[in-house]
């Protein structure tokens, strides 16, 4: 019996999430596995209910999960409240320093069936195959914030970005293990050249970089790397970065797989990870069935490997919506001419079915 803490959140939040479960229950029935489902607010649903985006009651239910499905967080109608109490700031940074998530893997891997849907040409692009591992607790996010008046009637507003070596240490550890896993090739992204911050973060990779013979280890500064990725997005293997950097390439990356609805997430580092889709709560199309729910149903894929160490598993979720694509169906963010346009419910019973079949 897998415990699984389920928070919808917002916007497509509440449609994607159904369609993740929808697979994992298809994956327990045909492989004899058992779950229990609790479902919890966060967010500004759990705002606009209780008075706060991370209840206590939410967070209790997290501890004691196995895992944690997160749809998505936020919209419009909650960006005037306090700093403190909006969706982003006042609940997912806070679980994941709660639950100790200090490591954020974000796969980019292109499913064959989407080489046209990506606005980069096909000989770009066929092929990628890589991970971005981003530091997930510390750096410019989680730093000390001010604001003060100046004497001229402004404001200047300042936010500290700091890092330790042993954070430093841990994330990077936790890459060469993935390296070592795949094809033993790190990039570590900095920005020595002008950050004091990267400067230590660049030492403290070369100096572990003898630890690990076995994997090439590179270094790149992000604004080169976030050229790179769209050049020649075949020399990467493994990348691994500080917080705000790795925020910021993550969602350039996914324009690789054609879609960001593409990309889903692991946070781990603690006894309970959080998985979860790499975009937002797209408050624009919320209600209209028109969500890619594939990037939710992905990161389900990675709790069943990651969580609870069952990669077959995982795998039948992956080759279930590589078929998918490759018998063109498509939500309305992939779609192309000459495929099928389906909406968020029917690409869940898509894969649903597709995972009894194989």
């Amino acid at each position: 019996m897998y415990r699984i803490a389920v928070l919808p959140g917002d916007g497509i939040g509440v449609e994607i999430v159904p369609e993740a479960i929808k697979a994992l229950q298809a994956v327990g029935k045909k492989c004899g596995h058992q779950y229990q489902f609790t479902e919890a607010l966060i967010g500004g649903a759990a705002y606009d209910a209780v008075g706060h985006p991370l209840p206590a009651a939410t967070l209790e239910i997290c501890r004691q999960s196995d895992a944690v499905l997160l749809g998505a967080i936020g919209g419009p109608q909650w960006d005037d409240l306090p700093v403190h109490l909006r969706p982003e700031v006042g609940a997912l940074l806070p679980l994941r320093k709660e639950l100790g998530l200090y490591a954020n893997l974000r796969p980019c891997l292109l499913f064959p069936g989407l080489l046209q849907a990506s606005t980069l040409k096909e000989e770009i692009i066929t092929g990628v195959d890589l991970i971005v591992i981003r530091e997930l607790t510390g750096g410019l996010y989680f730093g000390a914030k001010s604001r003060e008046k100046t004497l001229d009637g402004g404001e200047k507003a300042t936010d500290i970005l700091s890092y330790s070596t042993y954070e430093i240490e841990r994330i990077v550890r936790f890459a060469y293990k993935v390296a070592r896993q795949r094809r033993r090739q790190l990039c570590s992204v900095d920005k020595a050249n002008v950050l004091e911050s990267s400067r230590l973060w660049r030492e403290t990779v070369t100096r572990l970089a003898s630890e690990y013979p076995e994997v090439e280890t590179t270094h790149m500064y992000v604004d080169n790397c976030s050229m790179q990725l769209i050049r020649y997005p075949r020399q990467f293997d493994v990348i691994v970065t500080e917080n705000m950097f790795g925020d910021i390439l993550t969602d350039e990356a996914s324009m690789l797989t054609g879609s960001i609805g593409m990309l889903p997430s692991a946070s781990i580092g603690g006894q309970v990870g959080l998985y979860e889709p790499s975009h937002g709560s797209a408050p624009d199309i919320a209600g209209q069935k028109k969500a890619n729910p594939l990037a939710t149903i992905l990161s389900a894929a990675m709790m069943l490997r990651y969580s609870f160490e069952l990669e077959s598993e995982a795998c039948l979720i992956e080759a279930a919506v590589r078929q998918v694509m490759a018998d063109g169906y498509r939500t309305p963010d992939l779609m192309e001419e000459g495929k099928t346009l389906v909406d968020t419910v029917q690409m869940g019973d898509l894969v649903q079915e597709m995972i009894m079949k194989n």
